[in-house]
């Protein structure tokens, strides 16, 4: 761990400590030897002039001044990385796309990292590394402008499954960004329901002076995050999963949903359980782990795996075989 974290990490221990820290407890919260706990607390007290006094009754560490903030910047671990995550996600943008509004923001994520000792070199070696990612299209600034005004907006969208244009007019309700792909999550008045539009499907957009209807974020969370994808919907099924044990180390390990459900059996196979309404992302996600994976349940999300596999068997297939 970088001396930086430790020091963040005992400021933090510090600050939120109604009663003084026992040296134990301050090993445990460092994760770290006793000798390296002695020099970050003497290191944070006598460098940085944190106001640490030691205690004997009962015996421990305390700030003297609650007030008491570190100097410049500290991040922790999870902290920096989303920093980074930040500005990597920035440069994804193609040239000229907000590059105008975007640029201060560039600038001070540099200005923070800097402040911590990473250069942009050093930073650069942190990589992200992006599976399948689609541009974001010409009108996300409209798209954005649109979510954070709280406008309606007038699009032309283009269905992905059959190339159709459709005109609507809707409410913009979150920006959403999964699997390095941005998707609108919005009111259609047309279909009077919610709907996730993938913003490089669309064609058009034109900011309307009408107030956008707001949907409640439990709403929100509960029809379009509730099962299994990002085109999800309300869940109408669960899907039961059950990984060879080669596997099953690793998937244990995964959110696949916010409300799944694993189970450990006694061959060391690993049964996950995961809500879902449309199956089209769920099974090629299944399919990834080809024989390494079983669907046990429902009997249609089986069958139409099974018939999947089938097929992609038979283009392997010698003819006359």
């Amino acid at each position: 761990m970088k001396s930086f974290e430790h020091v963040y990490r005992l400021h933090r221990l510090l600050k939120t400590a109604r009663y003084p820290v026992p040296f134990a407890r301050v090993m445990d919260e460092l994760e770290c030897s006793r000798a390296t706990a002695r020099r970050v607390l003497a290191y944070t007290r006598d460098v940085l002039g944190a106001p640490i006094e030691t205690t004997r009754d009962p015996r421990g560490y305390r700030y003297t001044d609650a007030a008491y903030e570190l100097p410049g910047f500290w991040f922790s671990a999870e902290e920096l990385q989303s920093l980074l995550t930040l500005q990597q996600l920035l440069a994804t943008f193609q040239p000229g796309l907000l590059d105008e509004a975007l640029a201060p923001m560039r600038a001070r994520i540099d200005q923070i990292l800097k402040s911590q000792g990473l250069s942009a070199d050093n930073a650069g070696r942190i990589r992200l590394l992006r599976l399948a990612a689609r541009a974001p299209g010409q009108h996300f600034a409209t798209v954005a402008a649109a979510v954070l005004q709280r406008r309606c907006l007038r699009i032309r969208y283009e269905a992905r499954s059959n190339a159709r244009i459709s005109e609507r007019e809707i409410s913009p309700q979150r920006l959403v960004h999964y699997r390095d792909n941005w998707y609108l999550d919005a009111w259609c008045h047309r279909a009077d329901g919610l709907r996730t539009f993938a913003l490089d499907c669309i064609r058009g957009a034109e900011l309307l002076d009408d107030p956008a209807r707001d949907i409640d974020e439990a709403c929100l969370d509960r029809e379009l995050g509730g099962s299994y994808g990002i085109f999800a919907g309300a869940p109408t099924a669960t899907a039961v999963l059950r990984f060879a044990p080669a596997r099953a180390r690793w998937v244990a390990a995964e959110q696949w949903h916010p409300q799944q459900q694993g189970v450990w059996r006694a061959d060391g196979s690993y049964e996950l359980s995961v809500p879902y309404h449309r199956d089209d992302e769920l099974i090629l996600d299944i399919l990834r782990y080809g024989p390494e994976v079983e669907v046990m349940a429902p009997a249609v999300l089986r069958d139409a795996v099974a018939e999947r596999l089938e097929r992609a068997a038979a283009r392997y297939r010698k003819p006359g075989a």
